[in-house]
């Protein structure tokens, strides 16, 4: 049975008939989390109204002063805003100690008024800095990135309402969603095994129900281990990696990939593609995400959800001590 999101998807589909079989119908991460965004910001509206004026903190902590991390970092505020999020961007400079970015991360666990806080990778210091270490100083009940060890080990162990689940994995479930179709008794293949997005893929989809296989730079014959595939996560780092003919009929492709290759037609002299090779792959898929406008859209979007999540639990865990 179709949700009405996925049929809205069908009926809006505009690919063309071929010889037997139409294109997939583009799954958009641009208006699914623009609905998400929607449904966000009524939640924090209400809250405004019931706790008189409470709005939930977010702070995005930053070493350095990479363009790319800016980038992503204005995405994110300006994401916040809309929502009615209070978002606090602090900039560290790349002289930062890891003592001293470590101090920082207290000081925001320590107050109260924030309920989400974020490092922002990779941190740019000119000094040496242990990455896991500082992603694991962050509180859990503040970790609304979901890189803590104590969140992925609860994911792990099927936790899930018990922890954040880290955003870009959270918003691929999204977007499986709404296509309609169930993930439960589905044979899932995950391209990747980073922390970030492979690890907690594989237990987001296994928990859901799925047979999972996750499959990395080892794996042998993968266009095989593609081709069983009913639901396929890539997330490997490598532009078209995945061409349309490893595809299963009918598959739910999601594309995780954000890659530059040459494009002579593009002023920047480059253009944005994904890990899998959309134009073979949109005529076998039954669904596919695009590059840009699939994932990336969706893993902010699951950010500020996380965010108003601990807000929300930060208010239940008060009016329960009263």
């Amino acid at each position: 049975m179709l949700t009405l999101a996925a049929l809205s998807l069908r009926l809006g589909a505009s690919g063309c008939q071929g010889s037997w079989r139409s294109m997939a119908t583009v799954v958009s991460g641009n208006k699914t989390s623009k609905l998400v965004r929607e449904r966000l910001k009524k939640e924090v509206e209400n809250m405004r109204t019931q706790f008189s004026g409470f709005r939930p903190s977010l702070v995005v902590l930053q070493v350095g002063d990479r363009d790319d991390s800016n980038l992503y970092i204005s995405t994110k505020l300006k994401a916040a805003a809309e929502i009615g999020i209070d978002a606090k961007h602090v900039r560290l400079p790349s002289s930062a100690t890891q003592d001293e970015v470590l101090q920082s991360i207290m000081s925001v666990n320590e107050n109260l008024s924030v309920h989400g806080l974020i490092v922002q990778l990779p941190l740019d210091s000119v000094n040496p800095i242990d990455t896991e270490l500082v992603t694991n100083a962050v509180s859990p009940e503040k970790d609304v990135d979901g890189l803590s060890c104590i969140n992925a080990g609860k994911l792990s162990r099927g936790d899930l309402h018990d922890c954040f689940i880290p955003c870009t994995p959270n918003g691929c479930m999204e977007l499986i969603r709404q296509t309609g179709v169930s993930v439960a008794g589905k044979h899932a293949v995950v391209i990747g095994r980073s922390k970030i997005v492979g690890a907690p893929m594989h237990d987001l989809l296994l928990w859901s129900h799925a047979t999972v296989t996750t499959c990395h730079s080892k794996t042998p014959d993968l266009p095989a281990q593609v081709g069983r595939a009913d639901i396929l996560v890539v997330g490997a780092g490598r532009a078209e990696m995945v061409r349309g003919d490893w595809l299963k009929d009918g598959a739910v492709v999601i594309d995780c990939g954000i890659n530059h290759i040459p494009d002579e037609t593009k002023p920047s002299g480059k253009r944005v593609v994904g890990d899998v090779h959309y134009a073979s792959a949109n005529q076998r898929a039954g669904y596919i995400t695009p590059v840009p406008g699939g994932v990336g859209p969706m893993t902010v979007a699951m950010l500020m959800e996380n965010t108003v999540r601990s807000a929300q639990r930060f208010l239940l865990k008060n009016q329960l001590q009263r």
